[in-house]
C-alpha cells in the first residue's frame, strides 16, 4: 500500500499545521545528519533504495518553480516514488531545495559542487553493541 504524500495532503491541512510538519522535517534532517543517515542526490538516492531499501524510513522529494518543467527529473520523481510504494517507504514532497540546502549546511554545495537536493533520504542508523 503506497502513503499519501504530503503534496496530497497539502489541501487538507492548515498553515499552522503545515507549520508544525515543517519544523519536524527540519528536525529529523537535522538529528539524522550527523549520524550519517542522509543521502543526497537523484542518482545515489536510487542506487541506496536499490542496495538496502529497508533501512530507509524517508524519501524527500524537492523541485523548485524551474524543476517544473524538467521531463527527465519528473521521470526520475516517478520511477523513485513508485519504488518507495512498493517499499512502504514514506515519501514528501516540498517546493524549496533552497531550504533543504539551508537545513543540510553547506550553503548546498558538497567539497565546493552542488549538491542535487531533488531527493533526499533518511535512513535508519544501526548500532551494534
Amino acid at each position: 500500500m503506497c502513503k499519501m504524500t504530503f503534496e496530497e495532503l497539502s489541501g487538507e491541512y492548515s498553515t499552522e499545521r503545515m507549520d508544525t510538519v515543517t519544523k519536524a522535517l527540519e528536525e529529523v534532517l537535522s538529528s539524522a545528519l550527523p549520524q550519517g543517515c542522509i543521502t543526497v542526490g537523484v542518482y545515489e538516492a536510487a542506487k541506496s533504495l536499490n542496495v538496502d531499501p529497508d533501512n530507509v524510513v524517508l524519501c524527500i522529494l524537492a523541485t523548485d518553480d524551474e524543476d517544473v518543467k524538467d521531463v527527465a527529473l519528473q521521470i526520475h520523481f516517478t520511477l523513485i516514488q513508485a519504488f518507495c510504494c512498493e517499499n512502504d517507504i514514506n515519501i514528501l514532497r516540498v517546493n524549496n531545495t533552497r531550504r533543504l540546502a539551508e537545513i543540510l549546511g553547506g550553503g548546498g554545495k558538497q567539497g565546493g559542487e552542488p549538491m542535487d537536493l531533488h531527493c533526499v533520504l533518511v535512513t535508519v542508523s544501526i548500532h551494534f553493541h
